[in-house]
């Protein structure tokens, strides 16, 4: 009877499906293998960043849960609103009013980026591979650690829809700053609030902008109430619906507008695969389980997700190629790929 029933669920799940391939992971697969998959869009967040050792900011330990405003040069006012939401050490009016809680927060991430302490993993290396066999329409990353530029991906095919560190301008006037000039004058005037840097000041000054004397310096990424680039609503309306045959969302709560939006873009009949340690966009419209139309899900880590597709598209080879500029858990796991042929942990 158990065999019965079993079998009867199996069938109803198969006729729920609006694809010709199975639900999981191993039928994307096979979907992008049998050539109807020509055209592949990413969504990314900062689970895919993980694996370089970037933590996720709204995870267990991640920048927001460990958040400590007193430690931040702020106003009993300033302070209250980041305690109230930690969002709001992020946030454009918070950054108009007082530049140094952005750069105490981020002073070891400015740093570590310009010297490049984090190296692309095996996601990201997916992804350019994916562009490699002309198959990618586009990255959207709401990530602003650069990592993607790493791996030689062409820039009109990356939209960094948060902005990224690996530019500094003024949000006042606009101006541009070189990189090494305003990482000088962070290590000179912003203190650390880690105490990782000992010849770190002990209060941080502001970093005026030379072209507009405001306190207006910072990366380019995009506060809190700030507008996305024009670039990411261009390619929008060039890509979707009629540009993605497959969309990847990777890593991301799918809780910031308007990028999360993307998932719900692409057309009815339209794959959707999604990878993160929980299931999220729900209330996007996104199926789990037996109501799942469409949608193929994974709750595993990121590279063993990549990693595990990447062995069944026979694309292993092109990740050997490059393991040496990857992250060092990346290498870690290709290595222990070839040795056992199986991606350790990982299962459907």
């Amino acid at each position: 009877m158990n065999g019965y029933k079993g079998n009867l669920i199996r069938i109803m799940e198969n006729q729920q499906s609006l694809l010709d391939f199975p639900l999981t992971v191993d039928g994307v697969a096979s979907y992008i293998l049998s050539g109807k998959c020509q055209k592949i869009a990413f969504l990314t967040g900062a689970g895919v960043s993980v694996g370089a050792g970037i933590p996720d900011f709204r995870s267990p330990g991640g920048m927001y849960d460990t958040l400590k405003p007193e430690l931040l040069t702020a106003t009993k006012e300033q302070r209250d609103m980041m305690k109230s939401d930690p969002t709001y050490v992020v946030n454009k009016r918070l950054f108009q009013a007082n530049q140094l809680c952005y750069l105490e927060l981020r002073r070891p991430f400015i740093l570590g980026i310009a010297e490049t302490k984090w190296k692309a993993t095996i996601t990201h290396w997916f992804i350019a591979t994916c562009h490699k066999k002309g198959l990618l329409t586009r990255l959207y990353t709401q990530n602003i650690d650069g990592l993607d530029f790493q791996t030689k991906l062409p820039e009109d095919k990356i939209v960094s829809v948060h902005g990224t560190m690996g530019l500094i301008g003024c949000e006042d006037c606009g101006a541009n700053c070189s990189v090494e000039e305003f990482n000088n004058k962070v290590k000179r005037n912003i203190k650390d609030i880690y105490k990782l840097d000992p010849t770190a000041p002990a209060e941080s000054t502001p970093i005026p902008c030379e072209t507009c004397g405001k306190n207006g310096l910072k990366p380019r990424t995009v506060l809190y109430g700030s507008r996305l680039p024009d670039r990411f609503f261009q390619s929008i309306s060039t890509d979707f619906p009629q540009n993605v045959d497959l969309i990847i969302v990777a890593g991301t709560s799918l809780t910031v507008s308007p990028a999360n939006e993307l998932p719900c873009l692409v057309s009815e009949k339209t794959p959707r695969l999604l990878v993160n340690r929980e299931p999220v966009g729900k209330e996007l419209g996104i199926k789990y389980g037996t109501s799942s139309t469409r949608d193929i899900y994974s709750n595993k880590e990121c590279d063993l997700v990549f990693l595990y597709l990447a062995s069944k598209l026979g694309w292993i080879e092109d990740l050997k190629e490059n393991i040496h500029e990857m992250a060092p858990l990346s290498q870690q796991l290709l290595r222990e790929f070839e040795e056992k042929k199986i991606v350790p942990g990982f299962e459907q």
